[in-house]
């Protein structure tokens, strides 16, 4: 297993180059199976959930390589496996995305219960309803989802809540039904507009991603193209809040302040001075952040993947922060890993109300998850020794070279195999 080594050292200083975003990259990699042929898609980071989706598509018979000039390429035949098996499905939730693109394709999908980060109920129900919607049926035998759609056919779903899985299903279903499909109280995030660009790209018709309301008139065929991955606005999270509490100057080159405005404004509000750059943000922190309140709310509101290293921000800060997790209600797992390096953190329901403190101390820590292990790192840069983090497996699964991105900028972190 592996573990990381976080000291605390001088603040930080330079650029870090952000990755092209995994909840995108994975939604494209499904996406190809929707089309016969070559598709190549750039800025796909290179992390252990690309690899686990692309062992998925190759389960599926696709051919998934990446290139010398570290593209992605994928090649579809004529010919597709519509089975997702177990033991690739249960290390990634992001693997029901193929339900919606094997009904466009072949009529049937046999995909296991998802497996993924552990911090609560996310129950696919609405992913399948949604497809119902559109003439899909579905059973459940043996822990696998067995769904048929001998024909797609276009109607209006009014989502309960504005899933991105479920709104990534009925994109890639409907892109291939026939007749229109308008999906009411779609989820917005910048990543739902990217797979809607990419459709179109192939050929489909798709209107108003990235809005409540997305339109999507069926076509026959789809064709294999290339598509650039936008960057990771998580990851770029992420750096902000290192530097929330190392200190120092950063510029995070490809990252889109545009695609984070509300974080962004916490952030200023926590004591960063960040500005938007022509191909980036550039961002220094002075002295101990500010408190501040936080509540996660679907995108333009605080995605949930960005507040677990908010409150490693808040447990630093100056005075009493609270944080409300409207999202994911068992997210805070991390709390009693910030807790053994003496955070004061009280989680009352689902909300946190986080007392600054001055420093912590270094401690052994657990990564229960992508985010909270990447909470863990920037917590430990503001504590007083050596921190090790262990099952860091996990941030690989979400981080493309962390730990060289980090030390490019002066932090002193090192990995432990």
């Amino acid at each position: 297993m592996s573990r990381f080594v976080v000291r605390p050292g001088e603040p930080l200083q330079g650029e870090i180059q952000v990755s092209g975003a995994k909840n995108s990259a994975l939604k494209l990699m499904a996406a190809t199976v929707l089309a016969e042929g070559r598709c190549v898609l750039r800025s796909v980071p290179d992390i252990a959930d690309v690899e686990i989706m692309g062992r998925l598509l190759e389960a599926m018979g696709l051919e998934v390589r990446r290139r010398e000039d570290d593209a992605l390429e994928i090649l579809r035949g004529a010919e597709i496996v519509p089975e997702a098996p177990y033991e690739l499905v249960e290390q990634m939730r992001a693997s029901t995305a193929v339900l919606g693109p094997l009904l466009a394709t072949v009529g049937e999908a046999r995909v296991a219960l998802p497996g993924g980060d552990d911090f609560g109920s996310r129950p696919i129900d609405m992913h399948l309803t949604s497809l119902e919607a559109l003439g899909a049926t579905f059973e459940l035998r043996h822990g696998v989802i067995e769904a048929r759609a001998p024909r797609l056919v276009g109607a209006e779903v009014v989502l309960e809540y504005p899933s991105n899985g479920a709104t990534e299903n009925l994109l890639m279903a409907g892109v291939l039904a026939e007749g229109t499909t308008t999906v009411r109280n779609a989820a917005r995030e910048p990543e739902i507009a990217d797979l809607a660009a990419f459709l179109n790209r192939m050929g489909a018709r798709v209107l108003g991603a990235g809005s409540p309301t997305i339109v999507i008139e069926g076509v026959e065929s789809l064709r294999a193209v290339e598509h650039v991955a936008i960057p990771d606005r998580i990851e770029a999270a992420t750096f902000l809040c290192a530097l929330a509490v190392a200190g120092g100057e950063v510029t995070l080159r490809g990252a889109r302040a545009d695609q984070m405005d509300l974080l962004v404004d916490k952030m200023g509000r926590m004591g960063l001075r960040i500005s938007p750059e022509a191909d980036g943000i550039w961002a220094m922190a002075r002295g101990r952040p500010r408190p501040v309140d936080v509540a996660t709310l679907p995108y333009p509101g605080i995605a949930t993947d960005f507040l677990p290293m908010l409150v490693a921000v808040m447990s630093l800060a100056t005075g009493t922060s609270y944080a409300t997790e409207n999202v994911y209600a068992g997210r805070f797992r991390y709390v009693g890993e910030l807790a053994r390096m003496g955070a004061q953190v009280r989680v009352e329901g689902h909300h946190l109300v986080v007392d600054g403190v001055e420093r912590l101390s270094a401690a052994p820590v657990r990564a229960v998850d992508i985010r909270a292990g990447a909470a863990m790192v920037v917590a430990a840069l503001g504590a007083d020794g050596a921190t090790t983090i262990h099952d860091a497996g996990h941030i690989d699964r979400g981080y493309e070279r962390f730990v060289e991105k980090l030390t490019g900028v002066g932090a002193d972190i090192e990995r432990v195999d």
